[in-house]
């Protein structure tokens, strides 16, 4: 028996002499993982050519951890399946022993309603018809996704072998045992060897990534086109198919793949910079991001059909253990009418369907320049027309597509556009360059490959590279003045605007990434408003490390109290600032009034900047709405009773407290450490037992200010089920 760590979260055991390679932990790209160690190889047997990898996983107990999915299981199951041969008929590979999925009930089960999900999308004309399509076209869309799926939709238990763990240990196959010994730690042995798993994420470790990314700078164009990734699920030195559309100074991506806040760092934008993400689909090369772009202080925008947001809600509410309606807990939804083009405030958008195994738009934009408009059509994921034409048939009753449909599907993909990026990944379910030939677009990118174009594909089209940023519409207006603007509005509302101007009209600097910008200890003579990127926040002896985001005001409480400042700011990407030397500020301060509330919230602000729970991502005007009402308490040692009417959280500062299920021991708690998640996630407070092991002091921000953070809901969420998971239970919000 042998363990080999692949990367932060993920593991790898095998057992050859019993054919046993077991992944544990599968967060986003965790076949990327294996492949960049070399654990899985190409192969050959009996003439066959395959890959090795894993034919078992071990899920976590947690669906989220520090934010992102844990258990995102669909393509290590799409390598076992395909790739490495496992479900192929008459495959050299294919022994009838099927893939294996380990875990306790809750992440069995919810992995199971996930895979198929991501296999087939909505499974019936009705729950097609529930979206707003009339019953012939719904009937026409499942007998396409009938000829995807071979005929035969399957439950997931008919495709993998399930095993649940309960308290005891649990024979797996030929003599391997597992053991779950608390939350996420198990135990395997196997011929008197043993070894032990940990799939928990301390604090401030993330899921890591396969590549590498240059830090580019872009510029808010009026209309224009970023490229965030050219590759696909495997590919391993690229992202995958994605792009941000920036119009009118405003972000906005498609879809949200694995990484993405990467993506963005490596651009010099922040998560709070994005106005909305517009969605084709819901296989996770396009979909994993969504819990990233949840880490926002604001409900950022989600565009789609109402049929993909059906397909997108069900898996969604699979992998988080939530109901499909709390995704508008963290997203402002937005319906596009398919086949139309709809307005998104002056951005124009048309999806159109598009063929694939789960409900697919590509995705046309256009906007109007001077003279005409100027058009970008994003293809993710596409059919192949010799694929397709083999799916038609004049018998209804069958599988598969009428000609008309054909024919109308030929025709939209080759609707001309200024720019179009194409899916060519072949295949069963991708589009081939070949088909656009005679293509009248301006300018085509091919992508959706983990290759390098061939010859004959670089006749046909261009290729992208992360960062490259291709302009339809330029800019005549200077949108990094109108964003400082705008935050300063933001920021302090009740100014007036001539007072702002002052602050306005000081001068705009650029740092590139890794530049620190205020030293720990400095009494810096100068802050720093950020316009645009990343700024790490570190205290290293504390361990505090907070990313701050477009809005917030570096060294403003340093700078404006004449006190060092107690971090070190760094930037995390590019970073554009709007830079206000120290003395103005504190003129403009003390003329309009706010200089002493400063002064006296002082505290309270820098404890909240220095938590996990409020520190990332949170903008500076919802600091200072904290400041002004959070609550100073202190709790007596002793058992602690929460009243019904206080819903909120509260934050320990000094002492420890206790959270317990009858006897057993949920979590120990110290200084920045928090309770309370009970009462806001589902609106039980005192849902746990609490015990102060000491006399304890802290803040206590009531709900009402914290409901409308998504960043802090969603961290709230992931606490209240790991302590479930501790207890030995999950909660289906």
């Amino acid at each position: 028996m042998k363990i080999i760590d692949v990367a932060t979260g993920v593991f790898w055991v095998e057992i050859p002499e019993r054919n046993f390679y077991l992944l544990c932990g599968c967060p986003e790209d965790s076949v990327k993982l294996l492949m960049k160690k070399g654990l899985i190889t190409n192969t050959e047997k009996n003439g066959v050519r395959f890959q090795t990898g894993p034919n078992a996983i071990l899920l976590s107990d947690s669906p989220i951890q520090n934010g992102a999915f844990s258990n995102l299981s669909e393509f290590p199951v799409l390598h076992m399946f395909y790739f490495q041969g496992l479900i192929i008929p008459g495959h050299v590979n294919n022994t009838g022993v099927k893939p294996m999925l380990i875990g306790t009930q809750e992440s069995v089960d919810a992995q199971s309603r996930y895979i198929y999900r991501g296999n087939y999308g909505l499974v019936s004309e009705e729950e097609i018809m529930e979206t707003g399509i009339p019953a012939a076209k719904a009937k026409e869309m499942m007998r396409l996704k009938r000829r995807f799926a071979f005929d035969k939709i399957l439950q997931t238990e008919e495709l993998l072998d399930l095993k649940t763990i309960d308290n005891g240990p649990l024979e797996l196959r030929d003599g391997i045992q597992i053991e779950r010994k608390s939350l996420n730690l198990y135990k395997i042995s196997f011929e008197g060897e043993t070894i032990e798993i940990d799939l928990n994420l301390r604090r401030g470790q993330e899921y890591e990534n396969t590549y590498q990314l240059d830090h580019h700078k872009i510029e808010k164009e009026y209309f224009s086109v970023v490229h965030l990734g050219e590759g696909d699920g495997w590919d391993v030195n690229r992202p995958q198919m994605s792009s941000m559309i920036t119009f009118q100074g405003k972000y906005y991506l498609i879809d949200a793949g694995p990484n993405v806040l990467d993506m963005l760092a490596g651009i010099g934008v922040s998560i709070n910079e994005i106005e909305g993400v517009f969605h084709t689909h819901a296989h996770d090369d396009h979909f994993a991001g969504l819990t990233s772009l949840a880490r926002a202080d604001h409900k950022l925008k989600y565009f789609s059909t109402p049929l993909v947001y059906a397909s997108v809600t069900k898996k969604f509410a699979a992998l988080s253990s939530m109901d499909e309606s709390d995704f508008t807990n963290f997203f402002d939804v937005h319906y596009l009418e398919l086949e139309k083009w709809n307005n998104v405030e002056g951005l124009e958008v048309k999806p159109v369907f598009s063929p694939h195994p789960v409900e697919t738009t590509i995705l046309f934009f256009r906007a109007m320049s001077e003279n005409s408009y100027k058009s970008y059509a994003h293809f993710a994921d596409t059919v192949a027309f010799k694929v397709l034409e083999k799916m038609v048939t004049d018998d209804d009753s069958k599988s598969g597509v009428t000609e008309e449909f054909y024919e109308g599907i030929k025709k939209s993909y080759l609707t001309p556009a200024n720019l179009k990026k194409i899916d060519i990944g072949g295949g069963m379910i991708h589009g081939e360059a070949e088909d656009y030939a005679h293509d009248k677009s301006d300018k085509l990118i091919l992508c959706h490959i983990p290759r390098k174009l061939t010859d004959r594909e670089s006749e046909i089209g261009s290729n992208a590279f992360f960062g490259q940023q291709d302009v339809l519409i330029p800019s005549r207006l200077e949108y990094d003045r109108i964003s400082a603007w705008n935050y300063l509005k933001n920021n302090f509302r009740e100014i007036p605007d001539y007072e702002l101007e002052m602050l306005a009209n000081c001068g705009i600097e650029s740092f590139n990434a890794g530049s620190i910008l205020i030293k720990q200890g400095q009494n810096n003579d100068r802050m720093y408003i950020i316009v645009s990127g990343i700024v790490d926040f570190l205290i290293s002896e504390s361990g505090i490390r907070n990313k701050l985001s477009a809005g917030s005001i570096v060294g403003e409480l340093s700078g404006l109290i004449k006190k060092p400042s107690m971090g070190t700011f760094r930037a995390a990407s590019h970073v554009t600032a709007l830079c206000v030397p120290s003395s103005i500020y504190i003129r403009f301060a003390k003329r309009n009034k706010i200089y002493e509330e400063i002064k006296e919230t002082y505290d309270k602000r820098i404890m909240i900047k220095n938590t996990w729970l409020f520190g990332e991502m949170v903008s500076y005007t919802i600091h200072k709405k904290i400041a002004r009402e959070l609550v100073l308490k202190t709790y007596d040692k002793g058992n602690i009773d929460i009243q019904a009417e206080n819903r909120g959280v509260f934050v320990i500062e000094k002492g420890s407290i206790l959270i317990k299920s009858g006897n057993k021991l949920i979590a120990n708690l110290g200084p920045g450490d928090f309770f309370g998640e009970d009462g806001i996630i589902i609106n039980m407070p005192g849902f746990f037992t609490l015990e102060a092991a000491s006399n304890v002091s802290g803040f206590f921000v009531p709900a009402e200010l914290i409901k409308n953070i998504p960043i802090v809901m969603w961290k709230l969420m992931e606490t209240f089920n790991q302590r479930l998971a501790c207890w030995g239970r999950q909660h289906h919000l």
